[in-house]
């Protein structure tokens, strides 16, 4: 195949602004898709997409056009997540392509994730192609959102494609730009040694592992032996592909091409996203190097996952293996708690991030499951100077061992319309930060900055942010640095009992408020008992909040009727000892559904 003949791309916007439908329309216009199969956001395969009107899991697809002149050329698509917490799958995309549409809705303008996407492709020197959407809708600012993408990109208002992707108003014009403006691959590139990389990974019983590949140099055929640079496994070309965008099996892929090879690889550990496929046979060839790939984004938020039953352990192991193949921000290791057994420790992007892979576990592999709040990774230096970093509670160092606390800044970035400004600064004022700028985009936009803890964004930021401004405003943020803070770990005792799975790590400054919350939290939901039982916070040792749950009380003296009232304060006193009784000696098992609703607030 003439590597002139192929065009890789990807669609990248803010969240919901129409790249799926977009996508729908490349497909209908191509071909790709019958008519009588095709169905809206064709490439968001997962339920949880549709329900939620995201796309979490990019889907390449390959469609075929034809140029003016009649010549047939191959378009590669890689459909992108647009919200914050999915940004390392945008980064994943751009690493396999040569250009990139930029889709602007005209009813929102310009949004967080608009900027942090451009920012990705222009770092990988990728052709641009604006765009703004949805110019049918009533509400459309055209001219306004126009002028806005014009000043970002510093181009003329003339060179921005105007359409509507639900009705495919002036899509073909997109096509066009896609073969006339995005570069070819490299056509000499098919006759150096075999080099692909790995762009995503799934997981096939009897194929095994299938990598998601973008060939960068020469040439695989069906049933050669490969070899995996970075993990140095090795394997069979069982199955060559390409994505139409159901798996279509081929005898060879060549350079330029973007497809699929089942390595007949059975261990999920063994398949890295990023790492370069070789042929088996040029292993030892010096001029073989690994291809740069991209830079994988590591997670800085955490959360334990245990089963509610404790014989789905291994299951919930092989799942999470499984689900880590197309998804190699997330982490687990093993982790033991007294109060729940076996589980683990796993780390995400974000908190949709987490609430994405809670559901996936659920509805894919039927695991019910106990899932702590989640938190950031902290760094302590003891006082010996060495450094150790902290991923959950149970493992902070007793105060007398810390000389320095550290934990994770980010610089935010919120875009809202100025009529916003004063309802979004009644939020990010609360926020334990300090304010960079204000600037304008357009006239009726402003890009307000912050430098604040992870912590801070973690705990539903996104949701008030959205809330405040009736869903106009939204944001972005990236990791910067680990900065000084006086952290100290909260504590839980249930009757006396440190209950360790309710630990966490907290400013000192906030402590009370975060201990007061929990215990009537805790409260809330902790069945009662036959006795009375105790809720405290402590930190250093130290009880800073407090609440009793009432005991059961029985009617003892419910049979009796008239006589003296001593008969009935007898009864009662009686009761009342035996309570006493069983507060020294009761023990409280606190069920897994408590943990749940504590951990979901």
């Amino acid at each position: 195949m003439d590597n002139k003949e192929i065009r890789n791309f990807v669609i990248i916007s803010h969240i919901d602004h129409g790249k799926s439908t977009l996508a729908d329309r490349f497909l209908e216009l191509t071909g790709a898709i019958s008519k009588d199969k095709m169905k809206p956001q064709f490439l968001d395969m997962m339920d949880l997409e549709r329900e939620k009107g995201i796309t979490i899991k990019m889907q390449p697809v390959r469609m075929l056009v034809k140029d003016a002149s009649g010549r047939e050329i191959i378009l590669n698509l890689i459909d992108t997540p647009g919200h914050v917490d999915f940004s390392y799958e945008v980064s994943r995309s751009l690493a396999a392509v040569e250009g990139a549409v930029l889709l602007v809705d005209a009813t929102k303008g310009i949004q967080a994730q608009t900027l942090a996407n451009l920012e990705l492709a222009e770092n990988q020197n990728l052709t641009i192609i604006p765009v703004v959407n949805k110019i049918d809708l009533s509400q459309a600012q055209i001219e306004k959102t126009e002028k806005e993408l014009a000043q970002l990109l510093n181009i003329e208002a003339g060179k921005i494609v105007k359409i509507s992707a639900k009705s495919g108003l002036n899509v073909e014009k997109i096509l066009n730009l896609i073969i006339t403006d995005i570069d070819a691959p490299d056509k000499d590139n098919i006759y150096k040694p075999f080099r692909a990389l790995i762009f995503d990974s799934d997981y096939d019983p009897y194929k095994g592992i299938i990598a998601y590949v973008r060939v960068v140099d020469g040439e695989i055929k069906l049933g050669d032996k490969i070899r995996l640079m970075a993990q140095e496994a090795e394997g069979d070309s069982k199955e060559l592909g390409y994505f139409t965008p159901q798996m279509s099996s081929e005898d060879r892929l060549s350079a330029g091409e973007i497809g699929y090879i089942a390595t007949g690889i059975k261990e999920p550990d063994k398949i890295r996203v990023g790492d370069t496929i070789i042929l088996l046979k040029d292993k030892d060839n010096p001029e073989v190097i690994a291809l740069s790939g991209y830079k994988e984004i590591r997670p800085m938020v955490f959360a334990s996952f245990y089963p509610e039953s404790a014989d789905d352990f291994n299951l919930l192991r092989d799942s999470l293996k499984k689900l880590k193949l197309n998804d190699p921000s997330l982490t687990f290791e093993p982790e033991t708690k007294e109060a729940l057994g076996r589980g683990f420790r796993c780390g995400f992007l974000g908190t949709l991030h987490t609430e994405i892979i809670s559901e996936r576990l659920k509805r894919e592999f039927g695991l019910n499951l106990v899932i702590s709040s989640p938190s950031v990774v902290y760094r302590v230096i003891d006082n010996k100077g060495q450094e150790k970093f902290i991923y959950s509670a149970s493992s902070w160092p007793e105060s007398s061992f810390i000389k320095e606390s550290e934990e994770p800044w980010v610089y935010l970035e919120v875009i809202s319309p100025v009529s916003y400004i004063g309802s979004l600064n009644e939020v990010l004022k609360n926020l334990r930060g300090s304010y960079i700028d204000t600037k304008y985009l357009g006239e009726e936009k402003v890009i307000l900055s912050y430098e604040v803890p992870l912590r801070e964004i973690i705990t539903n930021l996104y949701d008030k942010i959205k809330s405040a401004t009736q869903g106009y405003a939204s944001m972005s943020y990236k990791v910067i640095d680990y900065r000084p803070s006086n952290l100290v770990k909260l504590e839980v005792l249930i009757a006396g009992e440190k209950e360790e799975a309710f630990s966490k790590i907290v400013s000192e400054e906030q402590s009370y408020k975060e201990a007061r919350a929990l215990v009537l939290k805790i409260k809330e939901f902790l069945p009662s008992q036959q006795f009375s039982v105790s809720i405290q916070a402590l930190v250093g040792g130290k009880i800073i909040a407090r609440e009793t749950l009432k005991a059961q009380r029985k009617d003892v003296t419910g049979y009796l009727y008239g006589g003296d009232y001593t008969r009935k304060r007898k009864l009662l006193e009686k009761q009342k000892k035996g309570k006493k009784k069983l507060k020294e000696i009761g023990k409280i098992k606190v069920p897994p559904k408590v943990f749940l609703e504590v951990f979901r607030g």
